[in-house]
């Protein structure tokens, strides 16, 4: 952490105005002031009737570049579109009948469904600590987040990635808990997915794939449009004749609201970057598990801003009515630590705890 940072003060100054403590960053992401007013500008400017229409392509390109410097790869290894689920679907959709997908247990539904549902692949589940041992030679994808969104456990990526490599497996990575604090090298995946509602401070309606140039042949541009072809305006009737050569050929239709805000948000995180948000984000969830231990609970021990209590989940009714947010997940009470939180949330949570 910056030797002028400190837990006591909020990374991102005035963007956040939070009404509450709010401890609830992994089941949706506070908006910043400079998103609102972006969504609120085009709202009025469509109803208006803009002379652009519903919005700008330009923009959604911004906010693709800007996703992809966060990322960690070029611009053209980017799709976007509005959910994890259709991501993976899109995934799914393309892997051959037969072929044995691997995941850890109770990883998170919109990663496993899509595959489950096609009826006709083999799904493995095996605990996560116990993941990058479980490949085998017959896996063809191993599908995993980075962080466990029930109770905050981090997976061994670079041992995962090891792995797979060594039996020629590909990887799905959903980064939907760590993109926004955590630095994503997604370039080392052949895929990763990310809704970027939660710690990405977007809109909902809002998500990215990544998609190395290898793993792009193999993949289905199954909900392919007008959108996905190399040259934009062309395509408006009859098929589309050629389709983008980089992975915007998977992009799904952008939803325009979304994405002019999603653009001021990446553009904020950017600003403030990610290695301080990851310091800053990792030292209240350090304080609040010490806490927790003072307090005689057990919570999840692990290096992640998201906490979990296990057996504790019921308490997030009264921790509600007290004026803090908080989640309950599979049991667990979930607490989820980001930019504009400050050491005083973590004490007023532990107080109530407490009391």
């Amino acid at each position: 952490m910056d030797s002028l940072d400190s837990l006591d003060q909020p990374l991102g100054g005035a963007e956040f105005a939070p009404t509450r403590t709010y401890l609830n960053t992994s089941a949706c992401g506070l908006l910043p002031r400079r998103t609102v007013e972006a969504v609120t500008l085009l709202a009025e400017e469509t109803a208006a009737g803009r002379s652009g229409g519903a919005g700008s392509f330009e923009v959604v390109a911004e906010a693709r570049a800007s996703f992809a410097r966060l990322a960690g790869v070029a611009p053209e290894r980017v799709a976007v579109g509005s959910s994890v689920a259709v991501h993976c679907g899109m995934i799914a959709q393309s892997m051959p009948s037969g072929a044995e997908i691997l995941f850890p247990e109770g990883d998170f539904s919109s990663v496993i469904t899509p595959f489950t549902v096609r009826g006709d692949l083999k799904t493995r589940f095996v605990p996560l600590e116990r993941l990058a041992e479980s490949v085998r030679p017959e896996t063809a994808l191993v599908a995993l987040s980075a962080v466990q969104s029930a109770d905050g456990r981090t997976a061994d990526l670079a041992a995962v990635r090891a792995a797979a490599a060594a039996h020629g497996a590909r990887t799905l990575l959903d980064a939907t808990q760590s993109a926004g604090w955590l630095p994503l090298g997604a370039g080392e995946w052949d895929y990763t997915v990310a809704g970027a509602y939660k710690y990405l401070l977007c809109p909902r309606g809002t998500s990215f794939l990544t998609v190395t140039e290898e793993a792009q042949d193999g993949l289905l541009p199954i909900h392919a449009g007008w959108v996905t072809g190399e040259e934009l305006w062309v395509n408006s009737y009859g098929p589309v004749r050629e389709l983008a050569r980089s992975a915007r050929r998977f992009d799904e239709p952008a939803a325009f609201l979304s994405y002019h805000g999603a653009a001021r948000s990446l553009a904020l995180l950017e600003e403030v970057g990610v290695e301080r948000i990851e310091a800053h984000d990792k030292g209240l969830a350090a304080r609040f598990r010490a806490g927790l231990l003072s307090l005689g609970h057990e919570p999840v021990m692990d290096d992640s801003p998201v906490v979990a209590v296990p057996g504790l989940g019921h308490r997030a009714d009264a921790l509600d009515a007290a004026g803090v947010l908080l989640s309950a997940r599979a049991g667990n009470l979930r607490a989820s630590f980001h930019l504009y939180n400050t050491a005083a949330d973590v004490d007023r949570a532990l107080d109530v705890l407490g009391g």
